[in-house]
């Protein structure tokens, strides 16, 4: 465990501002009139930095014990505990162990949704591979805030504007957790108007990058089944002929991580569009087979690749490539949302610390595209690198994944008057604004 933590959280460095929570807008009329814009800041930052120290033991807890996908029984009864306590009306097993919360504020307003990841990595997903279960993409982070900023908000009833519901999901990591919550009516008993979430990245602490317009692709998997005389021998031709289709392939160093995230923040860099591109051959006893997994963007690139896979199956003497299901889909951050999640960001976090990415990272993919889907809503995400720590340090997935725990202070106050200020009347025409 880092000892990352234990560095004080300062209230300047978490956030000048940043949860500088509204401006004032959440606030409800009469009382952002009497209280001024500072007020709802200090009342923010009061109240997330009473809890700065809890909340870095809470995650140091759930970090402690990793629960992979579908198996999170003891993270979802330690959040929900923590969620009746604030005083939120808690539903459990939706959708496997998810937790629900809603906390209604005293004024009338709309209702949006903040959602949580709370597995970790499976062995088999690690970089480099590993041997035990472990929260190396950040979601105990994730779950963290998003147990904070319910606290806060909580705290501040009084002063907020319609209704926070809060979606803790299992399974991301196996992309069924947010299928099995709609699937459950998650959305339809709470009707929230939009929906939100943050994820770690390598990006400096207390940074926030958005995505408008942009986010995660999805992923498609088929199977190529080649039978007869040198099965197994054309097989292995036929992936590396299908290997040849990526366009991009994995980082393996530390230089190419770093060029890979000064990529995403190019307009019309390298990135704009690509295919990745993942073809193995595996050897039966009565066959063999190309198994493919892909990842390209935009989405509407897969019916291209399937096409040319097919083409080159055909050519091999192969039968046609199976693909069992539609592609998973794209997580696509509508522009109107994450305009209006980066001006917020600007006014409080302040323009050098808010960045933007304008291209998809080929490796990643997430099941809140199927919330996106649904309502529109904004995903972007939290810097946990360290100063002068290696990008390893921050980048999900790899074994070395350490991620500094002041974090936790930037995300919970950042988000906390973000989502305030979404449920006040009229936040839906806000951010209109063009960059």
């Amino acid at each position: 465990m880092s000892n990352r933590g234990n560095r004080g959280v300062s209230r300047r460095a978490v956030l000048s501002g940043a949860a500088a929570a509204a401006s004032g807008v959440w606030l409800a009329p009469a009382t952002a009139a009497r209280a001024g814009t500072g007020a709802a800041a200090t009342a923010v930052d009061a109240v997330a930095s009473a809890l700065d120290r809890e909340l870095i033991e809470l995650r140091r807890s759930i970090h402690r014990h990793p629960e992979t996908a579908g198996l999170e029984r003891r993270t979802a009864a330690v959040v929900a505990r923590r969620l009746r306590a604030a005083g939120l009306r808690v539903t459990t097993g939706v959708g496997g162990y998810g937790v629900v919360a809603v906390l209604d504020g005293a004024r009338a307003g709309r209702t949006v949704a903040y959602r949580a990841d709370m597995d970790a990595v499976a062995p088999k997903d690690q970089v480099a591979g590993g041997t035990e279960a472990a929260h190396l993409c950040g979601h105990d982070l994730h779950t963290t805030i998003g147990v904070g900023v319910a606290q806060v908000l909580a705290r501040l009833r009084a002063r907020l504007a319609g209704r926070v519901v809060f979606v803790f999901q299992p399974a991301e990591e196996a992309l069924t957790g947010a299928a099995a919550m709609l699937a459950d009516g998650v959305l339809a008993r709470t009707r929230p108007a939009e929906i939100h979430a943050l994820h770690c990245g390598p990006f400096p602490v207390g940074n926030f990058v958005v995505m408008p317009g942009t986010g995660l692709p999805g992923q498609d998997r088929g199977t190529i089944t080649v039978t007869g005389a040198d099965a197994a021998a054309r097989a292995r031709r036929l992936a590396d002929e299908i290997s040849a289709l990526g366009t991009v392939s994995r980082p393996a160093t530390p230089a190419d991580l770093e060029r890979l995230v000064a990529e995403l923040q190019m307009p019309d860099g390298p990135l704009a569009g690509f295919i990745f591109m993942q073809a193995r051959a595996a050897e039966f006893e009565d066959r063999a087979e190309v198994q493919i997994s892909y990842r390209c963007w935009p989405q509407e690139r897969y019916a291209e690749v399937r096409e040319a896979i097919n083409g080159l199956a055909g050519s091999a003497g192969g039968a046609a490539a199976s693909f069992p299901n539609d592609p998973f889909p794209a997580m696509v951050t509508p522009l109107r949302e994450g305009l209006a999640l980066q001006e917020f960001l600007h006014r409080t976090v302040g323009r050098d610390r808010t960045q933007r990415l304008y291209a998809a990272i080929p490796y990643s993919g997430e099941d809140f595209a199927l919330f996106l889907n649904r309502i529109p809503g904004s995903y972007a995400y939290l810097g946990v690198r360290a100063p002068g720590a290696a990008i390893e340090t921050s980048y999900p997935h790899f074994g070395t994944f350490d991620p500094d725990e002041r974090a936790i202070g930037h995300g919970v106050r950042a988000m906390a008057g973000w989502l305030a200020s979404r449920t006040h009347a009229g936040a839906a025409t806000a951010g209109r604004g063009t960059i």
